[in-house]
């Protein structure tokens, strides 16, 4: 299985293909000293990386210093490629003219370095914990196609003050190093594929044919990684994890004392090769649930680990998936595991037709998918058909009337054909399913028909009973022009958004993250943090929002040194978790 779900993994990387190199040095801030379309991209030094210790062992050969015949020949092949690629006809979801332009556009690596704040204080439940956004940062300058989900992992990190230390927050950006970002810096130009931008038609066969060249003659080993660790994070047993679905995690670490990162190392404890970027904690026995996905069958396994991280059980095939299906995203109550079979599929025959392998499959309709928690085969999984909701985040889900009532909510992605290639024509709405597992129905309540995502609650209530959530405003996707919170005590009432609130013009943010102000208040008793940019003076700052407010009133606001370019998702780690960090 491992090699089943690397192979898959080979295709799933960016290949951006203009060959400038930045020689810059780890410890002072990783100033961007070259340009391509108006925009800045960052690589190291390669003498600076063959002096750091390395997470993976890579042998010299791939050193940029001593490149071998087959490296120049592919090196050689993929100019030509690159050389005879049109950008004329490039979509704007991939043209980076388009794509990172303005506050999408890459920064470099920065070290520690203060920030003050200048509204409000540091509420006393967030002071001595960090802030960590993850998101893409592309290293090398695309000169053809690009896509938005490209590009390498990079953590933007804000330690906050404690009572006890220095009155300015530290904030930090390092790169996720994986073994494909250390190739790639010691190759001196990218090198690996993704199905995104760079896979389509007779050029996407070239690459792939490169790359499989690379392999043979022992230039990359993609059974070491190949992924991005560019998507979300977790926290569990002691270890911050950097998470994208087609690799294993890795592993990082956040100083508690300068807010400096490191990266520790991939994982090793995932037998299926890779794993989702949004595994699921349950507050109350401690045990994480998760899954990979491929494009060959069995499509999706589903496997779970005890509260110390270790492999608890067998991996479960899930045999009734048909056709392999984007699945990035699932969701767990106390006695199931609900997975998303969506309108969003992977073909790799469409290659050869110029296409792309993950896209739209309108005929198919979608369907939620509930298997025991504890299963030890799918054989008792049931499926309930949902036509038109397409979910790629799930909010939470929790059981009622004894476990024969399972409720979902989630976002509807619609028009599910612009999923991939137009975030812009994206309206996404809030929708709680109802399933009655006894009777074999299932109904749906539009909570909100807001452009909605990125949802969050408060994560002692993950696959529990909840009330509150908080969601981004797309305005339109994926920008996030506000917050709101949604009450469920409200579905079926009209509009569940009981609180708002708007960045302002020309400001945006990321996805909002719930921080409980204790472990015994009331569910929405706590704050709601995210970065925020000011396109207009080309600043970011850290917010930090009363989530009980009407109007989630801005409680505290950190000066960032510089901006942050919009990503992904984050997470908020506490005093006492960074303390305990092995």
């Amino acid at each position: 299985m491992e090699c089943r779900l690397s192979s898959f993994s080979l295709f799933l990387f960016p290949t951006p293909s203009n060959r400038i190199f930045l020689k810059q040095s780890r410890q002072q801030p990783r100033v961007l000293a070259f340009q391509h379309q108006h925009e800045h991209y960052p690589c190291q030094d390669h003498d600076q990386i063959t002096k750091k210790k390395s997470i993976v062992n890579i042998n010299k050969r791939i050193n940029r210093n001593d490149r071998s015949l087959a490296a120049a020949f592919c090196d050689a092949l993929d100019d030509l490629i690159d050389k005879y690629s049109s950008d004329a006809a490039l979509h704007p979801s991939v043209d980076p003219r388009h794509v990172l332009k303005d506050n999408f556009a890459p920064v470099g690596e920065l070290p520690p370095t203060p920030c003050p704040v200048i509204r409000g204080t540091i509420p006393s439940s967030l002071a001595g914990g960090a802030y960590i956004r993850n998101g893409p940062n592309p290293t090398h300058p695309p000169s053809g196609a690009h896509h938005l989900f490209e590009g390498d992992g990079m953590l933007h990190s804000l330690l906050l003050p404690s009572s006890e230390k220095a009155s300015a927050a530290i904030f930090s950006s390092r790169f996720v190093e994986t073994y494909k970002y250390l190739v790639e810096c010691r190759a001196g130009r990218p090198i690996f594929l993704s199905v995104f931008s760079g896979l389509r038609g007779l050029t996407g066969i070239a690459r792939v044919l490169v790359f499989l060249f690379r392999v043979l003659t022992m230039q990359v080993d993609p059974t070491q990684g190949t992924g991005l660790a560019n998507t979300s994070l977790q926290f569990s047993n002691g270890r911050l994890h950097a998470l994208c679905e087609y690799d294993l995690p890795y592993a990082v670490r956040l100083s508690p004392d300068d807010g400096d990162i490191s990266t520790v190392g991939r994982t090793a404890n995932v037998s299926t090769g890779s794993m989702t970027a949004h595994p699921k904690k349950d507050p109350v026995t401690g045990e994480t649930f998760s899954f990979s996905y491929g494009p060959i069958q069995p499509y999706v396994t589903y496997f779970r680990y005890d509260r110390d991280g270790n492999k608890s059980g067998p991996d479960v095939p899930i045999s009734s998936f048909k056709e392999p299906t984007f699945v990035h995203d699932f969701a767990i109550t106390d006695r199931y595991a609900i997975f998303p079979d969506i309108q969003i599929v992977m073909k790799p025959a469409e290659i050869i037709r110029g296409r792309r392998m993950i896209g739209p499959d309108l005929e198919k309709v979608p369907r939620l998918g509930l298997l025991p928690r504890y299963a030890r085969s799918d054989s008792d999984m049931r499926w309930f058909d949902v036509p038109g909701f397409n979910i790629l985040h799930v909010v939470n889900a929790w059981e009622e009337e004894g476990g024969d009532v399972v409720v979902v909510v989630a976002p509807n992605v619609r028009p599910i054909e612009n999923a991939i290639d137009r975030f812009d024509l994206l309206h996404v709405s809030v929708e709680m399913a109802r399933i009655d597992v006894r009777r074999g129905t299932l109904s749906r309540t539009t909570l909100s028909t807001e452009n909605l995502d990125f949802g969050v609650i408060h994560p002692d209530y993950t696959g529990k009973k909840n009330r509150y959530a908080y969601l981004g405003v797309g305005n339109p996707m994926p920008k996030i022009s506000g917050v709101v919170k949604l009450d469920f005590e409200l579905a079926g009432k009209g509009e569940c958004v009981v609180a708002k609130r708007e960045f302002g013009v020309g400001c945006f943010g990321g996805e909002p993250f719930f921080v409980p102000a204790s472990s015994t208040g009331e569910e929405d008793d706590g704050y709601v943090v995210t970065y925020l940019h000011d396109e207009g003076k080309g600043e970011s700052s850290f917010l930090v929002m009363d989530a009980r407010s009407p109007e989630l009133e801005i409680v505290a606001e950190v000066a960032l040194p510089r901006r942050v370019p919009y990503g992904f998702h984050g997470l908020f780690v506490t005093e006492a978790e960074l303390l305990s960090q092995r």
